[in-house]
């Protein structure tokens, strides 16, 4: 564990695990009495420090060690304050000797290396059946230890805590830096992926979705029955669905083909003219009798009803043959596949079941997600990334009662997936890993890594298109060296430029670069986004504006086009 920005008695105090192991050694070799405390410690609050005081009082030294960030469980915003702060705030108790972040999600591994004289839980383990703690009773007796429980005299909730604290900026803004810290978000590694866009390719494939909006006037209630009035003001039509995924990559710079299915009508006409002008490289399959509208009734910045104008047309055997052809063709070039599946049949389960081998045997990585009650998320095995709500992670999984976490690890390996982003909407996103990708060790199927980035909104005018942006936006990045967490991060961005927009316009990289030069992050403001640098993206191990490599991915996605605002 590297030292941290404290005084020098704190930084003395925070100790990694081979200086633990020679502290104890040294203390047990003066006759000292090791007393041991463990938890997350997300907020220190009047209730953990009885508890750490009577602890310390039951020996000569204390140790404290603190579950890492990847091993806490206790909602998707949990830790609230990051692993860092958290081992900070306990250094800076002049009860406690040595702070230690725990890298498992029990103590029992690091209680059978050091053997406290004493180990000291809450009175609320007494009679507890966690297997978790259960596990280090056993460790700690096996050796002559003794658990000791505290008095429990005073109670506090650090879950309700949170809720008190969520909203402070103050705080918000350490763990976001914090986060930066961790996953190389700064203004040079930013830039190089950045730069990386325009150098890569990607196919899109899905159903093309015409959003219109009618921008209405209320003026009154009807006469004739209990109904809104309306007045037609004005229409604007979008290109959307797959259209528009396609349409942020191109405005994002980098070379795009869609690849989508068709039919002999003017939405038809009036999409080939949108993506020939924003240079997106168009193949139309001409099997549909129209394509899928959405009419969205408009007052001020309030939609009033939806009005939707579309059939499920699946593919046919020799238009599915075409598809195949069509994307094995594009395949070498590719740096990129992006699958949207929105339910309208462009994605059917026999193509599906023959393009994802073919991807693979060209090495590339493919990441799915999926919208619409026709698609099948679990039908996606063996992808790389999975990118669905958290409202469509559930649904598919008919799993309305669990934590997000469970029903996460849940999601990975029943489509032994990789790795999972799941958008909360507007809390934000977050990213799920797996500890390991060996199919073959034991911690392949082990508690997942995560981490929780909060939305970067700050004004909500139109979530349509919010779920496009990021993923197209995240997808690039991935493909150009990012990691899970940068990924995330850019995605976000795009996600907040586009809530701020009506309609379904694409973002384009000025406009990123514009929203992120404006940022305050401290550690993103270290490097100019202006140009290149030669500093490069290290990878997770394991995530109203004006519009304007050697390792592949290919990403199959769907996403919904509306609820969808990470």
């Amino acid at each position: 564990m590297g030292r941290f920005n404290t005084d020098d008695g704190c930084v003395r105090k925070l100790v990694n695990h081979d200086e633990l192991i020679q502290a104890v050694k040294a203390a047990r070799a003066t006759g000292h009495t090791i007393v041991h405390c463990h938890g997350c410690f997300d907020i220190v609050h009047p209730g953990h420090l009885r508890y750490l005081e009577f602890a310390r009082r039951q020996g000569d030294l204390l140790i404290v060690s603190v579950t890492g960030d990847r091993q806490i469980d206790k909602g998707s915003q949990r830790p609230f304050i990051p692993e860092e702060l958290r081992a900070e705030n306990l250094a800076a108790l002049e009860f406690v000797d040595w702070v230690y972040i725990n890298p498992h999600p029990t103590a029992a591994e690091i209680l059978a290396e050091i053997q406290p004289d004493i180990y000291v839980k809450g009175r609320e383990y007494e009679n507890s059946n966690d297997l978790g703690f259960q596990g280090e009773q056993a460790v700690v007796e096996s050796y002559g230890g003794r658990v000791v429980f505290s008095s429990g005299e005073v109670v506090f909730s650090s879950t309700q805590l949170l809720e008190i604290l969520g909203a402070d900026d103050e705080l918000a803004a350490h763990r976001l830096a914090a986060i930066c810290r961790r996953h190389s978000i700064h203004g040079s590694a930013l830039n190089d992926i950045l730069g990386e866009f325009q150098n890569k390719r990607v196919v899109v494939i899905g159903d093309i979705v015409f959003d219109r909006y009618i921008l209405c006037d209320n003026t009154d209630v009807t006469s004739e029955g209990p109904m809104m009035s309306l007045v037609e003001l004005e229409r604007r039509e979008y290109v959307g669905g797959a259209a528009i995924v396609a349409r942020h990559i191109a405005a994002l710079g980098a070379s795009v083909v869609l690849l989508t299915a068709g039919a002999e009508d003017v939405f038809t006409d009036k999409a080939r003219q949108v993506l020939a002008d924003e240079n997106v490289d168009a193949i139309f399959l001409p099997t549909r009798r129209s394509l899928p509208l959405k009419n969205r009734f408009v007052v001020e910045e309030t939609k009033v009803l939806r009005v939707e104008c579309g059939e499920f047309a699946p593919l046919d055997s020799q238009a599915e043959r075409r598809a195949l052809a069509e994307l094995s063709r594009q395949l070498d070039d590719a740096d990129a596949i992006i699958l949207c599946d929105f339910g309208y049949g462009m994605i059917t389960g026999g193509f599906l079941s023959r393009a994802l081998p073919m991807i693979r045997h060209k090495h590339k990585i493919i990441t799915a997600d999926v919208s619409g009650p026709r698609a099948n998320l679990l039908a996606y095995n063996g992808v790389d990334l999975l990118c669905p709500t958290e409202r469509e992670l559930r649904a598919a999984l008919h799993d309305f009662e669990h934590g997000l976490s469970q029903v996460a690890w849940d999601a990975l390996n029943r489509t032994n997936a990789k790795h999972l982003f799941v958008t909360l909407g507007k809390r934000g996103v977050v990213v799920f890993d797996r500890q390991t990708q060996d199919t073959k060790h034991a911690d392949y199927r082990g508690r997942l890594v995560s981490e929780h980035l909060h939305s970067f909104a700050d004004r909500t005018v139109d979530r349509l298109g919010c779920g496009d942006a990021f993923l197209a936006t995240a997808t690039l990045s991935m493909v150009a060296g990012g990691n899970l967490m940068q990924a995330a991060y850019l995605g976000s961005a795009a996600a907040a430029i586009e809530l701020a927009s009506l309609g379904n316009v694409p973002v384009a990289m000025r406009d990123l670069r514009r929203w992120l030069e404006k940022r305050l992050e401290p550690v993103q403001r270290l490097g100019s986004l202006a140009g290149p640098k030669v500093c490069r993206a290290t990878r997770l191990r394991t995530a109203p504006t004006e519009r304007s490599t050697p390792n592949r991915i290919a990403t199959f996605a769907s996403i919904s086009a509306e609820e969808r605002t990470p």
